[in-house]
């Protein structure tokens, strides 16, 4: 059995690719250190899958405790990487916090990973690296720019250090995935996004507004160049996403790399404002949300989207669910939170 490395693997896209890796016969182990997740997640997989993943609690940022996690688990054949800060408003606040976390973990691991000749990593991108875009929809030759946020910023830098590490060890071999923004939650409404503290994101704001646990929604900007005035970006099911994270393993392992470094952008290829996810959720679930429209907050851009034909043509991947599929399943996790995990 081929074993992974999963790191951020209780936090909200790492548990859902968790979930697909076993559920493609593959041996898991996660290091979080939960500073943005919970453990009980770990449950939530089991119950899925029948499988409990092997977990590690630690910061890739010790350097010595990632060297004592290599002793023990030699045999791992592939990394996926998505242990990071990824709030932008947040890192807008505190940069250094950003690039010492996003930027440090990814060296440290890096250096292990030469060290243990583990050669194949998929790194966890953002669509953010386009930066505010010239043309739309973004493909993987749309130029990369100096992001808006320092969130941004670090995915930026880390594409560049693992093309530079690809150059200085050539039999490493790395996919970036270059996500655009990722909603919804497991069908079986027992895993899903769920934030320490206040969320940054739009759905999960959204869903804990409709339960009552947020009074009301900011919506940041009713004032941009779009048709409604709210920003715009691609939303895609995060169970479409995962699948994508298993796709480009097999890719890596099998050897069917064109290049050693690739980038693939991963979205629906249609744009969709903040009012219409409103609206849609409204639609669907039948529960009203109480909104209120203030300042643009500092980070953001107006609009982007993607051109996923890349993905479709050279994974095989596709987006499948659609934005009202997404924000019901959402809507599940929320009130399986609230009603069984709140008072754990």
């Amino acid at each position: 059995m081929k074993k992974i490395l999963v790191t951020g693997g209780t936090g909200y896209i790492g548990s859902h690719t968790v979930v697909e890796l076993i559920d493609q016969g593959y041996e898991v182990v996660i290091v979080d250190n939960l500073s943005n997740s919970e453990e009980r997640v770990l449950d939530g997989i089991e119950k899925i899958t029948g499988i409990r993943p092997a977990f590690e609690c630690f910061d890739l940022c010790n350097e010595a405790a990632l060297e004592n996690f290599f002793k023990k688990h030699a045999d791992i054949r592939a990394i996926i990487h998505f242990a990071a800060y990824k709030s932008v408003g947040e890192s807008v606040r505190e940069p250094l916090k950003y690039y010492r976390n996003n930027l440090v973990s990814l060296m440290n691991l890096l250096k292990a990973m030469e060290k243990h000749n583990i050669r194949n990593m998929v790194f966890s991108s953002s669509c953010t690296v386009y930066g505010e875009p010239d043309e739309l929809p973004v493909t993987e030759s749309s130029p990369v720019k100096k992001p808006e946020s320092p969130y941004g910023n670090t995915k930026r830098i880390s594409e560049e250090i693992i093309e530079d590490f690809i150059k200085a060890v050539p039999e490493f071999h790395s996919i970036a995935l270059r996500y655009f923004n990722p909603i919804g939650a497991h069908p079986s409404g027992l895993i899903g996004e769920h934030p320490i503290g206040e969320p940054e994101n739009l759905v999960p704001y959204v869903t804990q507004t409709a339960i009552g646990v947020r009074q009301q929604l900011r919506v940041y900007g009713n004032d941009y160049n779009t048709p409604d005035g709210s920003a715009i970006r691609d939303y895609l099911h995060v169970v479409d996403l995962a699948k994508a994270h298993i796709v480009a393993i097999e890719r890596m392992i099998n050897v069917r790399q064109k290049k050693p470094y690739e980038v693939f952008n991963l979205g629906t290829g249609k744009g969709v404002s903040v009012f219409e996810i409103i609206n849609t959720f409204e639609k669907v679930t039948g529960v009203n949300v109480n909104y209120v429209v203030t300042d643009r907050r500092p980070g953001d851009i107006e609009k982007i989207w993607a051109d996923p034909a890349y993905a479709n043509q050279e994974l095989g991947w596709k987006a499948q669910s659609t934005l009202g599929e997404a924000l019901l399943s959402a809507w599940k996790w929320e009130q399986y939170y609230r009603t069984h995990l709140e008072k754990d």
